[in-house]
């Protein structure tokens, strides 16, 4: 955000950027900082997320080289994130094509031509021609261990590293149908799920407002009814499970990243030694603030 160039500047060696006033802001930031901030420059090549088109970003970077205070780096592009649609190899070839024109337009050597994401990992780790491509932005690939794209896991990489516990918080057997008299119509847009019979049903401790519950993978046994914003209500087959028992999930990148910002989620580290050892002897856990 521009409200924030002081401190990318502070924080940051290099940022990528793709609106020209807010190089500006970083540029004058580095100045009063007696700095020199390196700028990316982000291109659109099909995602329609972030980027400068590609027939004005040799424009922009020799603006940029007639900055103080910034120097350019590199370019990147993003792929996958809003398209949904795996970069091409065409299309890695065109950024570094393009990597050669802004060094003939510019002079001075890109040392970063960033190529996308975990999406792109397939390219990268596959059979391919020599290219300019030396950065991949990598979240997903190595947080959760799969290609974003597939969902297939990347040989090697584990693929529960994060688990999402939530405590019960009721337990009982609800009947398939309620009758339920509606006073206010507007309550007609609620449903309940109907079961076969009698069935048990587990309320937890989170909700909507905690992580992408679509996004969770439930334990073996377990069937999803549904889910308010700090509650979800799940039924099982499991062997029984006390009040206070803990359920745990698998999540997918959604779930995670919602998770991971949620302000009501305790998250706990465990380091790979203690994480080696017996359960009950697992290391002190740490409470983080995430900003």
């Amino acid at each position: 955000m521009l409200s924030q160039a002081d401190e990318v500047v502070q924080f940051c060696e290099v940022s990528y950027n793709t609106e020209i006033a807010i190089i500006a802001a970083l540029a004058t930031a580095a100045i009063r900082k007696d700095k020199v901030h390196g700028i990316i420059l982000m291109v659109e090549i099909g995602d329609g997320r972030e980027g400068i088109s590609p027939e004005n970003v040799a424009e922009i970077a020799q603006e940029v080289m007639t900055m103080q205070g910034v120097a350019l780096k590199g370019i990147g592009a993003n792929f996958a994130c809003l398209s949904g649609i795996a970069p091409t190899a065409s299309q890695m070839a065109f950024l570094c094509d393009l990597a050669n024109e802004i060094e003939g337009v510019c002079g001075p050597f890109l040392k970063t031509v960033s190529g996308g994401n975990s999406a792109n990992l397939p390219w990268a780790l596959g059979e391919r021609t020599t290219s300019r491509i030396n950065d991949l932005r990598l979240g997903e690939g190595i947080l959760l261990g799969v290609e974003p794209i597939t969902g297939d896991q990347i040989g090697g990489m584990h693929t529960d590293a994060f688990t999402l516990v939530a405590e019960i918080i009721e337990t009982g057997e609800k009947p398939s149908a309620f009758p339920i008299a509606l006073v206010n119509p507007t309550l007609a847009r609620l449903h309940i799920v109907p079961t076969s019979g009698i069935a048990k049903r587990l309320i937890l401790a989170i909700g909507h407002q905690d992580t992408d519950i679509s996004g969770l993978s439930l334990p073996v046994g377990c069937t999803l009814i549904g889910a308010t914003s700090d509650h979800l209500v799940i039924e099982s087959i499991r062997s029984p499970l006390k009040l206070g028992s803990e359920v745990r999930f698998q999540m997918n990148y959604s779930a995670l990243m919602h998770a991971m910002a949620a302000p009501d989620i305790e998250v706990k580290l465990l380091d790979d030694r203690n994480a080696r050892q017996p359960r009950h002897t697992q290391g002190k856990s740490e409470r983080l603030t995430l900003v």
